[in-house]
């Protein structure tokens, strides 16, 4: 099979490690249920530094999200995790193993799908993808495989069209194809939904839940922080910094400091009762009017507070219409973990 000149390879060389030593010789972890294991992680280009002293665990057959902006480290953390570049400083143990050390068969346990599209334009989607399955060395009875992988990403029926000749969206889905085809225990995503479509954007958000309940472990990278609430675990990077790990509730409690109730009522708030109600032992100071007959207040938990404020209306005489967790957007809880940031800067 010849490929076009132009073209970039996929498979062993994209995860082929910049340099042959590690900064520490670093022993398999045994009897543990993490997947990825990364102890302050610091990676420098120059006086540049990508990644500072990073720290987190990904859990076995989870989906890990790690979201921030263009420029935040995300590419540069795969690229350590998958042995491409290799830590100016900390440990990273993926797979019980460091990955800058990874044998032919523990790097074929891996799948990659980096942000551009790097197969070849003048071969049509079958060859493209039996060439990613070449080299992960899977035998020539592939055949079967192939067609699975093409199904779940709902491109068999194109099977036979060039490349060149498909649209964006399809060129993303044949690149997950060749990410999945040699059923990979670990999936490296970066940036996989980066200019698609939502419909199309909600469908690889389907997949990515199927292939972990089929047992896969996922890392993914995203600037699209909306797509946190599809995450087990989050990870919020920024400048290089990784901010905080967490459930996506759990990061939604750490920006506002507790969770946030929408409390609707028949008659307006006056001046009396709103004050009673930030009072209330269980409300937290932030508080605001989301009009006259409503408030936002931060509670520690939701799920106590909610009958608690049922049980204050009830003695305080006020009609309750709702009350009801509230869950801001990720965007907004974003701009809140980077806030302090910002202005120490």
């Amino acid at each position: 099979m010849k490929a076009n000149d132009k073209s970039i390879a996929v498979g062993p060389e994209i995860l082929a490690p910049d340099s042959p030593t590690y900064p520490e010789q670093l022993q398999p972890v045994q009897g543990q249920d993490s997947v990825i294991s990364v102890r302050h992680l610091t990676k420098k280009f120059g006086d540049e530094i990508a990644v500072q002293d990073v720290s987190f665990e990904v859990p076995r057959a989870s989906i890990f999200g790690f979201i921030g902006p263009s420029g935040s480290g995300k590419t540069t953390t795969v690229r350590l995790l998958t042995g491409v570049y290799t830590p100016s400083d900390g440990e990273v143990i993926v797979m019980g193993h460091n990955p800058a050390r990874f044998s032919r068969n523990e790097r074929a346990r891996l799948g990659y799908m980096p942000q551009l599209f790097v197969l070849y334009p003048n071969l049509t989607v079958w060859e493209n993808l039996n060439f990613a399955a070449s080299l992960y060395g899977m035998g020539i009875f592939r055949g079967k495989r192939l067609k699975d992988a093409l199904r779940f990403v709902e491109l068999f029926e194109h099977r036979g069209k060039l490349a060149r000749n498909i649209s964006g969206g399809m060129l993303r889905r044949l690149s997950l194809a060749a990410t999945l085809v040699h059923d990979p225990q670990l999936l490296f995503l970066d940036e996989p939904t980066a200019g698609i479509d939502p419909v199309l954007r909600r469908k690889f958000w389907d997949h990515f839940r199927e292939l972990k309940n089929q047992g896969s472990t996922i890392f993914i990278t995203t600037q699209y922080v909306s797509e946190a609430d599809n995450c087990d675990m989050v990870g919020v990077q920024n400048n290089g910094k990784l901010l905080l790990v967490d459930t996506p509730k759990g990061i939604r409690h750490h920006a506002y400091g507790g969770d946030m109730v929408d409390f609707h009522t028949t008659q307006p708030f006056d001046f009396q009762a709103e004050a009673n109600l930030r009072a209330l032992p269980f409300v937290l100071s932030k508080t605001a009017r989301t009009g006259d007959n409503s408030m936002r207040i931060i509670v520690d938990q939701a799920s106590t507070a909610i009958p608690e404020l049922m049980d204050w209306a009830n003695q305080q005489n006020i009609k309750v219409k709702a009350v009801e967790e509230y869950m801001p957007p990720f965007e907004d809880v974003f701009v809140e973990l980077v806030r302090p940031e910002v202005n120490h800067g």
